[in-house]
């Protein structure tokens, strides 16, 4: 459950990505000193900054430049990749077209996962079977996210190996059939600026994105630098901004790791409120389990939290296809 937190915290992984496939690293000093970090923040925020990650600023910055060159083309040119159940929930979706808790949010957005071959999980995954729909502007557009996107697999693998062991198990805890093989899903999401006037008369709940937790296990987000969109709620209720931080993702855990943890850590409740003037971009990125895997308290959690399942088992493949389905109106 989250606390009263008035800030996020800043967790600097380094130490956790030099160490992370030597067998002997719940034994350094630095990776310690980050495992204690991710505990804490998972226990009492479920949200905190990642630096020392690795990832170039350069490539950071220009997915976000390509992102908005994307958006600010014609509408003709942008629905050349319209999402639809055809094409495997996978594409572009119109503003209001995306639908949070029976509310159309105030976004637009590509939508692109892991490429899945016809029948590689039969029945269950047909509705997400395809491959991304990526646009011809700008040109080196799908080469630059498939690039950003395994260098953010490789990021999202090592901090779950910490939070592993910031949770008594071994760091490979969520590799295999759980998460050795994620069911990524990357979305490139773009959101109109508000006029002043219409800023100064805007309601809460007219956002850009309802307040939801997240399906899977771990989110990274990039987003602009100039705007404080995202918004945390505490456990009194208070919204707390995301202010962005130059050199850092934001991170939060999602829905599937509450599970396998029987509730030690929790996802917390996020939206998005633009109330800029200006055009803003966010791109989640979004590590989850394998398609297959199966959902259900870990015995180790078990042990921690009075020996009894507070969850019952899901298929994760199942869980997000019938929240995709149900997510746009298409």
């Amino acid at each position: 459950m989250a606390t009263d937190f008035k800030s996020l915290p800043i967790i600097d992984v380094r130490p956790l990505l030099d160490r992370c496939n030597d067998p002997t690293m719940v034994e350094d000093k630095g990776v310690i000193e980050v495992v204690k970090m991710l505990d804490r923040a998972c226990r009492e925020t479920g949200f905190f900054y990642v630096k020392g990650h690795g990832i170039p600023e350069s490539l950071i910055n220009e997915v976000r430049d390509v992102t908005h060159k994307f958006f600010h083309l014609p509408s003709e040119e942008k629905v050349r990749i319209k999402l639809s159940a055809e094409t495997g929930y996978r594409g572009y979706q119109r503003i209001g077209e995306n639908i949070t808790k029976g509310k159309p949010d105030m976004h637009e957005a590509i939508d692109c996962y892991r490429e899945m071959e016809p029948g590689a999980y039969g029945d269950p995954g047909k509705p997400l079977e395809g491959s991304n729909l990526w646009p011809t502007h700008p040109p080196n557009f799908k080469e630059l996210m498939e690039e950003y996107t395994r260098l953010l697999l490789e990021l999202s693998r090592a901090i779950m190996r910490g939070m592993a062991l910031a949770l008594g198990g071994s760091a490979e805890s969520f590799e295999g059939k759980r998460a050795g093989d994620s069911f990524w899903v990357l979305r490139l999401i773009g959101y109109p600026g508000f006029t002043h006037a219409k800023s100064m008369e805007m309601q809460d709940n007219d956002i850009g994105c309802g307040a939801h937790t997240d399906y899977g296990l771990l989110t990274l987000v990039n987003q602009d630098p100039d705007i404080s969109a995202l918004q945390v709620r505490n456990r009194s209720g208070e919204w707390i901004c995301a202010v962005p931080i130059p050199g850092t993702f934001v991170c939060n855990i999602g829905d599937m790791l509450k599970i396998w943890t029987n509730g030690l850590y929790e996802p917390t409740l996020h939206r998005v409120v633009n109330k800029s003037s200006k055009y803003r971009v966010s791109i989640p990125f979004f590590y989850e389990p394998n398609f297959d895997a199966v959902v259900e308290p870990l015995d180790f959690c078990k042990q921690k939290t009075g020996g009894i399942a507070k969850f019952e088992t899901i298929v994760y493949g199942d869980h997000l296809a019938r929240k995709v389905t149900t997510n746009f109106v298409i």
